[in-house]
């Protein structure tokens, strides 16, 4: 069996565009993988076509290991446009190799490893200004079965919090403490942005309210800054969804600087990469909770993951609130309920490409706002 077409098909789902791709064997078979990057699709579009095609056409998919260590190798540079490229790939060829055995990936993985794989809301909070505003839709999105939401309170707030800042960021989390009790798990997000004295000073804020973590406090590639935050708190620290090579996750985990990675399988190198970092993190005592925000391919691939890993706490959800045509794009996936992911059970990632519906939703010129301006307040908080 050996790859003969590689195929992009970029769309848009409100806030973001998606780059899914398909690539296609000689036997027939067809293995589907997602390359979305907010701001960059059409630039891993081009790499995708320029770069990693020619470098896999005529390849075995069952070669996955050798074929992304030579593309990452080969790459050079390194950074999220590139390792986003090699991962669609990557995801594409375990989607192969799973039809090609007749198994679901997460066999493939090593199989399944949990009773369940719970989710945590996100993006739940468009359309949320106000504290109630925020309370609301909390109590909205326990209703559908989460146990767990993870949120940013931080408006455009940019290294230096003021006493007025820190005040509304944490009237907002006080008031969906209060609306969704003290069962349900709440993650802050930063977006990694503050400096390490305002996380710090926030992070204290926030302590009667338990966060389940405290997500970038600081800039995402300083680990040492990181790791001053983690010393100075006494809750969980998430951090990882913007680390890119294995080296830097070895930082990571040498380093203890979180509690909790949050490696992107879509970003960082796909399923095969993703096996090493998990082996990475466990004898550290590290848990993962893989980052996932953009489309139905990329999540796919990460529930399978999570199905396979054993220290994988937990897997983020923005399926349920994102825009209402996403579900059209693939075939034969509906994969959360009442918070939990279902155990997937076709071969392969158990998903296909809707093409008329990916055509149906051209893709729009950066349709991400920025978090550090008004639009995002504007666009995202619109609902």
């Amino acid at each position: 069996m050996k790859i003969r077409r590689l195929e992009t098909f970029p769309t848009h789902a409100g806030l973001r565009n998606y780059l899914f791709l398909r690539l296609t064997t000689d036997t027939g078979l067809t293995g589907v993988g997602e390359a979305s990057l907010e701001w960059q699709e059409r630039a891993v579009e081009c790499l995708l076509q320029d770069w990693v095609e020619e470098r896999i056409l005529g390849v075995d998919p069952f070669d996955v290991e050798s074929v992304v260590g030579s593309l990452i190798r080969d790459q050079y540079q390194g950074g999220p446009t590139i390792l986003t490229a090699i991962s669609g790939a990557e995801i594409a060829m375990w989607d192969l190799i799973g039809k090609a055995c007749g198994q679901p990936v997460y066999k493939l993985l090593g199989g399944r490893v949990r009773e369940r794989l719970p989710a945590y809301a996100n993006g739940w909070y468009g359309g949320a200004i106000t504290p109630e505003n925020f309370a609301e839709k909390a109590r909205l999105a326990v209703a559908r079965g989460y146990s767990a939401l993870k949120f940013d309170p931080f408006g455009t707030a940019w290294k230096e919090l003021s006493e007025d800042a820190m005040q509304a960021a944490e009237a907002i989390v006080a008031k969906v403490r209060e609306a969704v009790g003290d069962d349900v798990d709440l993650m802050i997000d930063v977006h990694g942005r503050l400096s390490v004295e305002s996380a710090i000073a926030m992070g204290r804020r926030l302590i009667p309210y338990r966060p389940a973590w405290y997500e970038e406090p600081v800039t995402p590639w300083s680990i040492d800054l990181l790791k001053e935050v983690k010393q100075a708190l006494p809750f969980p620290i998430a951090a990882g969804e913007r680390l890119y090579m294995l080296e830097e996750f070895s930082r990571l985990a040498t380093l203890r600087a979180c509690h909790i990675v949050q490696l992107d399988l879509a970003h960082c190198g796909g399923l095969s990469i993703g096996r090493k970092i998990a082996a990475l993190m466990q004898p550290r005592d590290l848990r993962l909770a893989p980052h996932c925000s953009i489309g139905p391919v990329a999540l796919c691939a990460a529930i399978h993951f999570g199905w396979s890993t054993p220290h994988v706490l937990v897997q983020e959800n923005f399926g349920d609130f994102d825009v209402p045509w996403r579900r059209d794009f693939v075939h034969g996936w509906n994969p959360c309920q009442n918070g939990e992911f279902h155990l997937p059970s076709k071969p392969g990632l158990g998903i296909e490409l809707n093409d008329a519906a990916i055509a149906a939703h051209p893709p729009q010129r950066n349709p991400f706002p920025s978090l550090w301006d008004d639009r995002w307040l504007k666009e995202f908080t619109r609902g």
